[in-house]
């Protein structure tokens, strides 16, 4: 009887996570699932991920067999069993129940002891087991955050039913988008993740959500920004534009002689919220591509004035330091 490394067969590392080892079954069960796989191992190799997976997706499971290693069999030398070892496994008193006998290896079953006798019950019943946390993401448009929004969604759930064996099942949800919700944020549906078995709990779901890209605005937390491009003229001597915003267009007075780059707050009117995210307009100064003779002909005017300003102001602080 050969050791398994459960870690080689699922293709992961000793420190990956519930996620990643669930990530790599779900590939490795459509890769070698008799029913679809052309490789000639294909039913060896799903017995083994499938056993692989029972073990390392519970926890309690999980760290016995890290505990044990290839040291697995008793009276081995360097072998020493856990604290209650004959009770908790070898009687089955782990609730570590899983397929009936003959779905496992003798390896497997003798790392675990009687645990897995079908024969043997939990307080639930047979093969009883909390379903697993399931995780999905949503994309919304900014403006949904704003009022909040109806999505319906299909998730395809990979489930390992009675036998061991790997079945893909849709699934349509109806989640509401609550208002001021921010990027990241997870709604949690409580009992929507894996079937639990044996009359156990299902999982929970929890749905990330993002936001679409919008070509105007950027999101840093509740807070919105958007660039306005304005002309010099209006950065000189000021003016109302409009300034188009998530819930509609509203009027911006500038200040006279504002500089590209500056930004303009208006309080509240970022994502809403307890406490209400703000609105920022960075402005952009933008010349035109090219100039009329007429144009031309103002801002030598104007340069002119800009010179003899210059020279005024230059005659002043000479009369200033003589005196």
């Amino acid at each position: 009887m050969n050791y398994k490394d459960y870690y080689k067969i699922m293709g992961v590392d000793k420190t990956s996570s519930q996620d990643e080892i669930k990530t790599s079954y779900r590939k490795l069960a459509r890769k070698f699932h008799p029913d679809v796989s052309k490789e000639k191992d294909a039913e060896a190799r799903f017995k083994d991920i499938n056993e692989a997976y029972d073990v390392l997706r519970d926890k309690e499971k999980r760290a016995a067999y890290d505990q044990l290693g290839s040291n697995w069999k008793a009276g081995q030398a360097g072998f020493t069993p856990p604290p209650k070892w004959q009770e908790q496994y070898q009687q089955g008193n782990g609730n570590f129940n899983a397929g009936g006998q003959g779905d496992f290896s003798d390896f497997f079953e003798s790392l675990f002891g009687g645990g897995f006798n079908a024969n043997q019950h939990s307080s639930r019943g047979p093969q009883s087991r909390q379903g697993q946390d399931s995780h999905a993401k949503v994309l919304i448009d900014l403006p949904d955050a704003y009022t909040g929004a109806t999505r319906s969604f299909t998730l395809q759930d990979q489930m390992v039913d009675e036998h061991g064996q790997a079945q893909s099942k849709a699934r349509t949800l109806k989640i509401s988008i609550p208002k001021g919700i921010k990027p990241g944020q997870k709604i949690r549906l409580q009992k929507q993740g894996e079937t639990g078995f044996g009359g156990a709990n299902n999982g929970d779901l929890y749905i990330e959500v993002g936001f679409n890209p919008h070509p105007l605005y950027t999101i840093e937390g509740q807070d919105i920004t958007t660039e306005l491009t304005i002309s010099p003229w209006q950065s000189a001597l000021g003016e109302k534009v409009k300034v188009p915003t998530p819930t509609g267009t509203i009027d911006l007075s500038l200040p006279k002689l504002v500089s590209s780059g500056a930004k303009m707050r208006l309080k509240g009117r970022g994502l809403p919220g307890k406490i209400a995210g703000d609105f920022f307009v960075k402005l952009k100064i933008v010349f035109p591509k090219s100039l009329s003779a007429a144009e031309e002909a103002l801002y030598q005017s104007l340069k002119g004035l800009a010179n003899d300003t210059s020279k005024d102001e230059s005659e002043d602080d000479k009369v200033k330091q003589s005196s």
